[in-house]
């Protein structure tokens, strides 16, 4: 496989996951495009890892794996495709690496609301620094926090119960689902901190949250993600 094709194959994997990209991306630069995609890919990498069960060793060996390629993206000598569009950047790249161990504690760091959000701290803070570089944006207070939410509502959307903190009851799993959706909607507003992509995708990823926590399950109609996309990417 070319390398160009390997790079489609991930990017490509991410667009999957996100269909609803593909409506709100003419609010991205266009230069930035790739990038940002890119970028998002491998968060997405990191939390597949996160939503693993079972028996994760293979999950394990990966994130073990990618520390040690994001250490050499430090010294732009990456071997992953994601790679050689993310690592001309000079960006923090070995503190996201030195965070990654977070994630499998945090995997088990489902207790409460407060261990679940906790446990993935530093992770969400590295991420946060890495992305203003990736963005060229200022890194703004309250950016890992967005990121924490984003996280926790991805491993909800892939693990459903299995994701809800223990302490958040529900007489059903679809009502404890719910519950821990809607704790997680909590301040969460249509701009986030961030630069332009991570807003766009946070408004996204909220629209896809709040029909867990209504218990609907009904996409939103296309004009309606675009009006919250498009609010999301003007300036502050």
């Amino acid at each position: 496989m070319s390398s160009y094709s390997a790079l489609d194959s991930f990017l490509g994997k991410w667009h999957q996951r996100w269909p609803e990209w593909s409506l709100v991306e003419p609010f991205i630069e266009a230069g930035q495009r790739q990038r940002c995609v890119a970028w998002f890919a491998l968060l997405q990498e990191f939390d597949d890892i996160l939503a693993a069960d079972g028996d994760t060793t293979a999950q394990d060996a990966k994130l073990a794996w990618w520390g040690e390629e994001l250490r050499s993206w430090q010294e732009q000598r990456s071997r992953h495709p994601l790679g050689r569009v993310l690592d001309p950047l000079r960006a923090p790249w070995i503190g996201l690496a030195d965070s990654l161990p977070d994630l499998l504690a945090a995997r088990a760091a489902l207790g409460s609301a407060e261990l679940a959000r906790g446990a993935l701290a530093g992770f969400a803070q590295a991420v946060a620094a890495v992305e203003a570089v990736v963005f060229n944006a200022p890194l703004q207070a309250g950016a890992a926090q967005t990121v924490v939410r984003h996280t926790l509502a991805q491993r909800l959307e892939r693990r459903g119960q299995q994701a809800v903190p223990a302490s958040i009851g529900g007489d059903t799993a679809t009502m404890a689902v719910s519950a821990w959706a809607q704790q997680l909607l909590q301040g969460w507003g249509l701009r986030v901190p961030g630069a332009r992509p991570r807003r766009v995708l946070s408004v996204l990823a909220r629209l896809r949250l709040q029909g867990l926590a209504s218990d609907k399950g009904i996409a939103p109609h296309q004009a309606m993600v675009l009006l919250k996309a498009w609010w999301a990417a003007r300036g502050r």
